[in-house]
């Protein structure tokens, strides 16, 4: 298996993009038909895009979660506990990093508080296969947020997504899926009540969906296919790169990178992919996406650094001779796996960090989902006696031409 070469150079250029312009105006004529006309369009659309029969429940409450969730192996069940145990440890802990703040100043005080959103609607695509994965992620980020209301949608749930939605805490869940959930969630719909953030991973209808919804609530990213860079020298082992390289190609749309500090190594890993291939269940599936992902040489890691920083990808695994330095160096991705152990499945999968990543340079501008993307900075002021300050926005105002704003603050001086 030959990955694709490019220079130094190439690679630096990235020209990815989350959004999708193809499919922006037929998601934006949805959420604007949900927006004003309510559940009848809503309902309209489920039924067109085929998520949903009229005679079909719609809606399941946590009494009806809990049921569907009883069908579901225990061992099954005990796995989704102890995935749900780790990501709520880390994101309670992001939780507590974050606090209220109060400064005193001559005349007053100023602060903020931290609060979360009230509701939130998480989104799970419907694949092939389910994924249980993506409710943790987004649920019990949103739980240890502190949100208080927290929908589910997704389209034809399977027993373990009930399951975890039923270990996670979801309120209620939702059995439509595409831009029809998105814009109930955001707009409301009957009885499915408007929500003030929706997160969460799908197809490129979901990407043009919330970015139509996006300003009116809070939502965590544009998605679309994962990313993978491994940044490794000679001393990588290769079948470990090769491995991690064919889990992100085993991702719909997965976009595998590596850059190697020796040429060396890429031919190794070539090996390694041809007879791990071998062995893989839907190895011409994985075999497409690597021929989209490719392989840079660069000797330099100063150079090899900048290429993953104008790369920004989603997730970054290094496997070098001293992977801490390379950590300290880099400035731009989503989530950082140091060192040849720490395998970017293991991410995937409940370490911890979340999975719900930027991608297409999205890193450069902002972190991955988190309890801080449910969470809201209220700044608050309280004056008592304040002239200095009177005295100077007063001045201001008039600097700017605006005598009422002037004269409101010289009263109080």
């Amino acid at each position: 298996m030959k990955l694709r070469r490019l220079s130094t150079e190439e690679a630096a250029r990235p020209v990815r993009t989350a959004m999708d312009v193809s499919v922006a105006s037929s998601a934006a004529r949805v959420v604007d038909d949900v927006r004003l006309r309510g559940e009848p369009a809503f309902k309209e659309h489920a039924q067109r895009v085929g998520d949903w029969r009229a005679d079909e429940q719609l809606v399941y409450d946590r009494n009806a979660i809990e049921e569907a969730a009883q069908k579901v192996d225990d061992r099954d069940l005990a796995l989704l506990r102890r995935t749900a145990d780790r990501l709520r440890t880390f994101a309670s802990a992001q939780r507590r990093a974050i606090t209220d703040m109060s400064l005193v100043f001559p005349g007053g005080r100023a602060g903020h508080t931290v609060e979360p959103v009230e509701r939130a609607g998480c989104y799970v695509a419907a694949g092939p296969v389910p994924l249980p994965s993506a409710v943790l992620m987004t649920v019990v980020t949103a739980r240890a947020a502190g949100v208080r209301d927290v929908w589910l949608a997704t389209a034809r749930p399977a027993p373990i997504v009930f399951a975890a939605a039923h270990v996670a805490g979801v309120d209620s869940l939702l059995a439509v899926g595409g831009a029809p959930a998105i814009a109930a969630l955001a707009h409301g719909a009957g009885g499915i009540p408007a929500c003030d953030a929706i997160v969460g991973v799908g197809d490129r209808s979901i990407t043009a969906a919330k970015q139509c919804v996006a300003g009116r609530i809070a939502i965590d990213l544009l998605d679309g296919p994962n990313e993978l860079l491994i940044v490794a020298d000679e001393t990588a082992d290769a079948r470990f790169v090769a491995a991690d390289l064919l889990a992100q190609a085993e991702h719909q749309g997965g976009f595998p990178i590596l850059v190697s500090l020796e040429a060396g190594l890429v031919e190794r890993v070539e090996r390694e992919l041809e007879s791990q291939l071998e062995s893989l269940p839907r190895a011409a599936e994985i075999r497409r996406a690597l021929e989209h992902g490719f392989a840079v040489v660069e000797p330099d890691l100063r150079r090899a650094i900048h290429v993953v920083d104008e790369i920004a990808p989603g997730h970054l695994q290094l496997m070098l001779r001293d992977s801490s330095l390379a950590a300290y160096l880099v400035r731009h991705c989503g989530t950082l796996f140091i060192g040849s152990h720490s395998a970017e499945a293991f991410g995937d999968y409940g370490a911890g960090p979340n999975y719900v990543l930027p991608i297409a340079r999205g890193s450069r501008s902002r972190g991955g989902l988190s309890v801080f993307t449910f969470l809201r900075i209220r700044s608050w002021l309280d004056t008592t006696n304040a002239s200095d300050l009177a005295s100077d926005a007063a001045r201001f105002a008039r600097m700017e031409g605006l005598e009422a704003h002037a004269r409101a603050a010289e009263l109080r001086r």
